[in-house]
């Protein structure tokens, strides 16, 4: 039998630390949707098949997952599976099958909430594959006005935060009211979305795709094909500030967010302090990287950080403003 617990370990990266931190009660909901979420990731990026192709794929995917058919996952398995180098990603795209028979062992309303973000997170990459050109058109396209790319960072990013949220709050009592809760938790998923917009923006824009709003380049002088040259960056500079901030103001939700966890839940408190904490960190470091357009170097903050935190949890555990002032303090400093 697949071990689904080892392949969320392998393709989830830094997010398994706090999936593997929740409690029994919502892990299996949490690793089925991220696992549900990384396979249409696959469907979407896979050079194996054309745009037309996968955006068929994608948008089909949410009726594979309620209405499972053995031949239509035979055959999706058929057209995608060779497309990674990561073993353990291989054996996902295999598994489909094992995924979705977890999925039907779920509650009624934890498939609800599973197929929620699933959904928006199809739409997002339906955008993707709608909005630029293949990879390798040799050519930049990018998003025209700000609210797209705000829509984009509400679907890949603000619902998962949603999804994440409506978890919680159906296996924990919270302190806030449902809806402004869930309101928090977008705002983080916006920000988290950001965070990894901006990290990836080398890669990104050598696969053709520019998430920096037209009319914005345009202020400041710039096309999304001028990106591609590092001697840019000081023209791109205010745009990338405008952004951090966008996202540091998104992330003070958390604070709120985090106040409204009960103190005795200290496994939610912990999958909710971590990646907060280094989507700060890591916002920082953007915020004072001079050459965001080299794709020669990859922005992210350092192993020592990551444990460093992992350290400081027990005392995140018992006091909500701890949690406060050192987020605030990082949202306001830039760290070396």
């Amino acid at each position: 039998m697949t071990d689904l617990n080892l392949l969320l370990k392998h393709t989830s990266r830094s997010l398994y630390l706090s999936a593997h931190c929740l409690p029994p009660t919502v892990r299996p909901a949490f690793s089925i949707a991220y696992l549900l979420c990384r396979y249409a990731d696959s469907i979407a990026d896979t050079p194996l098949l054309p745009p037309e192709k996968r955006l068929h794929w994608i948008e089909h995917f949410p009726n594979m997952i309620m209405q499972p058919k053995a031949e239509e996952q035979q055959l999706l398995t058929a057209e995608i599976s060779g497309s990674s180098s990561n073993i353990y990603e291989e054996k996902l795209l295999k598994n489909l099958p094992a995924c979705l028979e977890e999925f039907q062992k779920l509650s009624l309303s934890g498939q609800e909430i599973i197929l929620d973000v699933v959904r928006a997170v199809c739409l997002g990459m339906a955008i993707d594959l709608q909005t630029f050109p293949p990879e390798n058109a040799r050519q930049v396209v990018s998003f025209r006005k700000r609210s797209e790319l705000e829509n984009y960072c509400h679907l890949m990013g603000g619902a998962p935060g949603v999804f994440w949220s409506r978890l919680i709050a159906s296996h924990v009592t919270i302190s806030a009211e449902k809806n402004l809760f869930l309101s928090w938790g977008k705002d983080i998923g916006d920000a988290l979305q950001m965070v990894n917009i901006l990290r990836d923006l080398p890669r990104d824009l050598r696969i053709g795709r520019c998430y920096f709003p037209e009319e914005e380049l345009q202020t400041h002088g710039l096309t999304a094909p001028e990106l591609l040259e590092q001697i840019n960056s000081p023209r791109f500079e205010p745009i990338k500030q405008a952004w951090i901030a966008w996202a540091r103001q998104k992330l003070r939700s958390a604070k709120a967010y985090f106040s409204a966890l009960p103190k005795t839940q200290l496994r939610h408190r912990a999958a909710v302090a971590w990646p907060v904490l280094w989507a700060a960190d890591t916002l920082n470091k953007l915020g004072k990287e001079t050459n965001l357009l080299d794709p020669g170097h990859k922005v992210k903050i350092s192993r020592n950080r990551i444990y460093f935190t992992l350290a400081c949890t027990p005392f995140l555990w018992l006091s909500n403003s701890l949690f406060n002032t050192w987020l605030e303090y990082k949202l306001r400093r830039k760290i070396h």
